[in-house]
């Protein structure tokens, strides 16, 4: 269309042309008075050339207002659109300081969210009415916040504005546009926000240890760190999972040698190693013990460091065996993770040492090499090289930091792992920066850091003989009990073995994960399988059951998906009552929620929100009715925006569980 405007303006300004060439022709004739001009044909010609003209100014102005219409619907189509409200009024309210107060540099525009005087408030005139003070201008704050609003653009998320008390800009949203934000959801599905820039980001989580089982210190780790994934990728960044694993060091040198001891055919046979922790137990009692068998264990490490195939062999094995436990734990709560080892960055810890010994970054103190980052007096070095020659996960660490900016240009680090490494990680920033591995202003750099797990004696969590409990047997734990509350239910009188299975498996796996989530991860929390597994509050149990309510609404009333989406395209999504409205608004402010996460990287926000959305749709529920039925059961009035309404929870939900790994089901 842009082309066809462009190709009818060329026309019309040769035509003009012409005309205008021709009139001065004639004038000139006429001035002349020569009689044997044509002037009658020339008067014919011209008469010709205005007709056309106009008839190309006429087909001008309908493309004109064709593209001008265009546009129009293109920009509706683009306000049109799930986005963080809180974000969008951030930049409306800039835009009107801006225009309003062009002298006052500087100014933060802070919009929050509010339930008494409107939905969002923005408190910008205070602080410009005390920088105006400085400036020697005296405006109140509430002048200053009348000017704002008068300077404010056109923003589809406001239905109206006021002024209040001393300066507060009150916001309440616009219930038209709500609901069209709505229906384009049901649509479109559930789409990210816009982002400025798609990150390449590394997730570095888990990390159990080669040999020994994952156990509940693995528990946090794991969980925070594949939400934190999901809630990225979902947002449209590049992922890479990491699991650091620990599968080097001079513990393999025990290992390897009570291999060989109990399985000396391992070469040929695999080893029937059933019990690894066990295995690792009689290593180290050995190890610690036995003299002899403590000196064969670092003549293997040296023969492992120097690759002799055999004990290649060996090690591998033991990483396998370890490999497949983990996987039935990942396998299980659906985690996803690449592994690279300590082992993967052996070369590379090597070429590091030598590049920062080149550069004088390494001082030597009694016999160890070691690198500042900053120096002070609370600072720690790091380790490079040990006193024997070994590295450590410092080096380790470092080398990793190195490869992942340096071959997988990596834009955004995330480290998951408990919060008594915070040292560990500002240490290695420090010294990476210092080496000229790592630019803050070019790299992000997260200590995605938790607290540790308690049990009901509010002491760190642990078996009754005092043991660390062991993963898989809190998630087969998890399994005996979701399956006896759902008996309790006597819902396995109403479903299949298949639903009750699955159903099962939803419950346990959920109920742990959503436990952990819910927390604040800074903070410890007191694991219970009893407070996770109730079905009221704000628990997995209660989340997951109201999904599947809201599921079966509209399949109850005989409405399938395909006429909602079509019923989506033309009917609006109901937001008239005021629970309507309620529950519409908490749905609205979905990315809000995502943009805080994105920031502070806690996963109990987005808990919060969807326990919101429950809530209020409970209470929606309970006011309007969406089916109304006769005395003898039977439908007479659908309420169509209503059950639009409710589909809109259902994604959003499904969406929001999705980022916490919660997996729901069709009955439960």
């Amino acid at each position: 269309m842009a082309l066809d405007v462009h190709r009818y303006n060329l026309r019309a300004d040769a035509v003009e042309a012409e005309i205008k060439f021709l009139v001065q022709e004639i004038k000139k004739l006429q001035n002349g008075n020569d009689s044997d001009s044509p002037s009658d044909g020339v008067s014919a010609e011209l008469a010709e050339l205005l007709l056309q003209n106009t008839k190309l100014k006429h087909r001008l102005a309908i493309l004109k207002r064709a593209c001008e219409a265009q546009e129009s619907k293109i920009k509706s189509s683009k306000e049109i659109k799930m986005q963080s409200i809180q974000e969008e009024l951030v930049r409306t309210f800039t835009k009107a300081v801006e225009a309003a107060f062009p002298d006052v540099p500087d100014v933060g525009v802070p919009v929050v969210p509010s339930s008494k005087f409107g939905d969002y408030q923005c408190n910008a005139a205070m602080q410009l009415s005390q920088l105006l003070k400085a400036q020697g201008i005296k405006m109140s704050p509430h002048e200053v916040a009348k000017k704002i609003v008068e300077h404010m653009g056109q923003n589809p998320w406001i239905g109206k504005v006021d002024v209040a008390g001393a300066g507060f800009i009150n916001v309440t949203l616009n219930k038209t546009h709500g609901s069209k934000v709505l229906a384009l959801l049901l649509q479109t599905g559930v789409q990210p926000p816009s982002l400025e820039k798609k990150l390449r980001v590394v997730v570095d989580f888990s990390s159990p240890n080669i040999a020994k089982e994952m156990h509940v210190g693995h528990l946090r780790s794991t969980i925070i760190g594949e939400s934190i994934c999901r809630l990225l990728e979902f947002l449209g960044h590049d992922l890479l999972r990491i699991n650091h694993v620990g599968d080097w060091g001079t513990q393999f040198g025990m290992l390897i040698a009570h291999l060989q001891d109990m399985f000396p055919n391992y070469l040929t046979q695999s080893p029937p190693i059933g019990d690894l922790q066990a295995f690792y137990k009689e290593s180290k009692r050995r190890f610690d013990e036995d003299p002899d068998f403590k000196q064969r264990a670092y003549n293997c490490v040296v023969k492992l460091q120097n690759m002799d195939p055999d004990y290649n062999r060996a090690w591998q094995l033991i990483c396998d065996v370890s490999r497949r436990e983990f996987h039935k734990v990942y396998d299980r709560l659906d985690i996803t993770l690449i592994e690279r080892g300590e082992s993967f960055y052996q070369k590379r810890m090597e070429r590091l040492v030598k590049e920062l010994e080149s550069k004088g970054f390494l001082e030597e103190e009694e016999g160890r090499k070691l690198m500042w980052g900053t120096r002070s007096q609370d600072n720690i070095p790091f380790t490079i090289v040990k006193s024997d020659g070994g590295f450590t996960y410092d080096t380790s660490d470092l080398a990793a930091i190195k490869q992942r900016i340096e071959e997988e240009n990596a834009e955004w680090l995330i480290y998951v792992t408990d919060a008594g490494q915070a040292t560990h990680f500002q240490v290695l920033w420090a010294c990476a920066e210092r080496a000229g591995i790592l630019n803050p202003s070019q790299v992000r750099v997260d200590h995605v850091g938790f607290g540790v797990v308690l049990g009901e004696d509010k002491k760190k969590f642990k078996t009754r003989s005092g043991e660390t409990v062991r993963l898989v047997d809190l998630l087969n734990e998890g399994l005996k009990r979701a399956l006896d509350k759902l008996k309790e239910k006597e819902r396995d009188k109403v479903l299949t073995p298949e639903e009750l299975k699955a159903a099962q498996e939803s419950v346990a796996y959920g109920c742990i994960k959503y436990a952990d989530l819910s927390h604040n991860r800074a903070h410890e929390y007191v694991f219970s399988f009893d407070k996770m597994l109730e079905d009221k509050g704000n628990t997995a149990v209660y989340l997951l059951y109201a999904l599947t309510r809201i599921r079966s609404i509209a399949r109850l009333a005989g409405v399938t998906p395909d006429q909602l989406s079509a019923a989506a395209v033309n009917t609006p999504v109901s937001l008239d009552h005021d629970k309507e409205w309620k529950l519409g608004k908490v749905l609205l402010r979905f990315h809000d929620v995502l943009a805080v996460i994105t920031k502070d990287l806690c996963l109990h926000h987005l808990c919060e929100y969807v326990y919101e959305i429950a809530t209020a749709f409970t209470e929606f529920y309970d006011n309007c009715y969406c089916v109304e039925k006769d005395s003898a059961g039977e439908i007479k009035k659908l309420h169509m925006g209503r059950l639009l309404l409710c589909e809109a929870v259902a994604v959003i939900l499904e969406c929001s569980f999705h980022i916490l790994g919660l997996k729901p089901v069709q009955r439960m």
